[in-house]
Parts: structure tokens; C-alpha cells; sequence
């Protein structure tokens, strides 16, 4: 099988992040959200792998992902240009999969457990669709599937009144029929090819439709609430390591995780689960507290900093509290701390001077 991850989209709900780079390069626990699609594919056997570009920064996925060989994978790259659809983007990918079975994984989701079950599933089948489902509280922000029987009877895009509330997971597994229902598609009223049309033009034609539940986790990470919360969710689950430095009166519990170069100097207290990059130094008389990710080359100096994403090369010289924020990189922020314990709350793009 190979495998496609897309990377387009415009990121609107995350701007002024994604002014600069793409959406699905922003960090999860200190990775960005698209390698965990890789990892998912690589895990599951799936090295041939292409990646559909966007128009936003695309040369900082090339630059980060290269050929693909440091992750051990083989890296194709696809330009989509302006974003017209999922279906749209998996048309682009025809000659690369030739008459192979695919995996279509989009790059703004994290799924705890990956796929492999789902692709040995698939593989053992002749379904020409394999989609990955998840129960939501809100199924009329997703593609929602029908089910009757145990079988998929109807597909349909963000429906005002849903008729079940399973989500179309962003992971499609496909067979070869799926250019021939594409070429067959109308826009739909967002001017866009919708797979989740495909797939139905697969089912009104009496092809095998197949659905896999989600038995971890799933996140669709659109909007800043949602990284926070796949933040938390991915730093729960990791395991205490120290690689860097500590002064002897530097006070830890929970899970944390340091990596190789950084120095925390005294007076400093960490409160896992969180974790901090390479050759950063934390303190002295700094807190970083619950889920709180903090990029390579970062200083945190008398800050107090919980639930927060910082993208890494920031300079944090404050007595202020940060919470629930996301810090673009080559951030700067200063001030006296005149907020404590309210807190600042931030959504700050790269290459910011912010004065408190």
C-alpha cells in the first residue's frame, strides 16, 4: 500500500499562526501534528508516501520532511495549490498510486492507537472504501455517516441535522474505483470536490463500503482549543526523561521530559506532564505547569506558564502568568507581572515583540 498525507488548507481559524507556515506544522508535544500522520503510516508498513502541498509556505514541509529518509520513509511531494476539496487533492494523487491500494491521512488529525488494524483489515477485504469513524457531540461540523445494520447506507457533509452522530475521521483507505467516482463529481455548494460524495458514488454503485470505530482517541485539530486539548492529550501518555541539567533546588512531579542541552537553574518549579526541547535553560524562580510544551532554544525566565504551547527560539522574560496559549516561534515577551493569578491568554504568530 502507499500512502498520502495532505497538508494543505488555509488555517484560517488559526491565524496569525499560519500566516507563516502551515497549520499542520505546528507542534503537538513538541512535534509538528503532520509527523504523527507519518508515523501512523510508517507503523502500519507504509513507507511510499506523498504529501499534497498547499499554498501556504510549502517549502517549510520540504525543508522539514526532506525525501523522507530520516523518518525511514520515502517522501513524493504533490502541489494541490488552492485548496478545492479532500477529493481534489486525492485526484492529484492518481499516477503516484497507480493501480495500489491507498491511504489518504489528513495531516490535522491525531489518532491515538494508529492504523494498522484498519489496513490489514483492508487488506484482507475487496472493498474499494475503508473509512475510520468516531462517536462526536457535534456530528454536524463533520462528514457523517449513516449506519444501519452494521453497514454504511448514506454519506453526508456537515448536515444540518445529522442522522447519526458518527464523524467521517480524516483517514480513508481506497481502492483504485475512487478516481472514477471523482471524475464523476459536481462541486458542492462550497465549491469544493467532497470525498465524502466519492464514497457515496461508490455505494449507489453497490461497491463494499467498509467502516472501522475508533477505539483510542481522535482529534481534529482546527481550532487553537482543539491543539491545547491534543496537547494534553498526547503529553499524558509519554514517560518521564531527563537528558538535560538541574540545579539542586529545582522541584518536579508529574511526568516531565527534558531534553538534550537545556538547563534548569534554581528556584524553578516543573509540574508534569509537560515537556521541554533541546538547549533551553528554564528559570531561575520560573513554574512551567501542567501541559506545557516549550520548543527548542527557548528561555522562560520568572514566568509562571500552564496548558501552552511555545513553538520554540522565544524569549519569555516576565513575572506575568501565561495560560492557554500558542506562541509562534522567535517570540518575545516581557513584562513586570501585574496579572498574577488571572493570567494572559495569547494566540501570537512568529517573530512577535509583546511588552506586558
Amino acid at each position: 500500500m502507499k500512502g498520502v498525507i495532505l497538508h494543505g488548507g488555509a488555517g484560517t481559524r488559526l491565524r496569525p499562526l499560519t500566516h507563516t507556515g502551515p497549520k499542520q506544522l505546528i507542534p503537538i508535544a513538541n512535534k509538528p501534528m503532520s509527523l504523527y500522520a507519518l508515523e501512523a503510516l510508517r507503523e502500519a508498513g507504509i513507507t511510499e508516501i506523498a504529501i499534497i502541498l498547499g499554498t501556504i509556505a510549502p517549502e517549510k514541509v520540504q525543508e522539514y520532511y526532506g525525501d523522507g529518509a530520516k523518518f525511514g520513509v520515502n517522501v513524493t511531494y504533490i502541489n494541490q495549490g488552492e485548496p478545492k476539496g479532500i477529493a481534489h487533492a486525492v485526484k492529484l494523487t492518481e499516477h503516484f498510486v497507480g493501480d495500489d491500494p491507498f491511504v489518504v491521512f489528513l495531516a490535522d488529525n491525531i489518532l491515538k492507537g494508529g492504523i494498522r488494524e484498519m489496513v490489514d483489515e483492508f487488506k484482507d477485504s475487496r472493498a474499494a472504501v475503508e473509512i475510520e469513524l468516531c462517536h462526536v457531540p457535534n456530528p454536524q461540523s463533520f462528514g457523517v455517516a449513516d449506519v444501519k445494520d452494521g453497514k454504511i447506507i448514506h454519506l453526508i457533509e456537515k448536515p444540518k441535522d445529522p442522522p447519526s452522530d458518527l464523524a467521517l475521521v480524516g483517514i480513508y483507505l481506497f481502492r483504485k474505483q475512487i478516481f472514477d467516482a471523482i471524475r464523476r463529481l459536481k462541486p458542492s455548494w462550497r465549491n469544493e470536490l467532497e470525498i465524502t460524495d466519492a464514497i457515496q458514488t461508490l455505494l449507489d454503485d453497490g461497491l463494499e463500503v467498509r467502516h472501522h470505530l475508533v477505539k483510542g482517541w481522535w482529534k481534529d485539530t482546527g481550532k487553537p482549543e482543539d491543539i491545547l486539548e491534543a496537547n494534553q492529550l498526547v503529553l499524558s501518555e509519554l514517560s518521564s526523561y531527563n537528558k538535560g541539567t538541574f540545579e539542586k533546588d529545582v522541584k518536579t512531579s508529574g511526568i516531565v521530559c527534558v531534553d538534550e542541552g537545556t538547563v534548569v537553574l534554581s528556584g524553578t518549579t516543573l509540574r508534569g506532564p509537560l515537556i521541554i526541547g533541546r538547549n533551553c535553560q528554564i528559570g531561575p524562580g520560573s513554574y512551567v505547569g501542567p501541559y506545557t510544551s516549550i520548543g527548542d532554544n527557548t528561555l522562560v525566565r520568572g514566568a509562571e506558564v500552564e496548558n501552552t504551547i511555545i513553538m520554540g527560539d522565544c524569549k519569555i522574560e516576565s513575572e506575568n502568568r501565561i495560560v492557554d496559549s500558542l506562541i509562534g516561534r522567535n517570540t518575545h515577551i516581557s513584562g513586570s507581572g501585574h496579572n498574577r493569578p488571572r493570567g494572559s491568554r495569547f494566540i501570537i504568530g512568529e517573530n512577535t515583540d509583546i511588552s506586558l
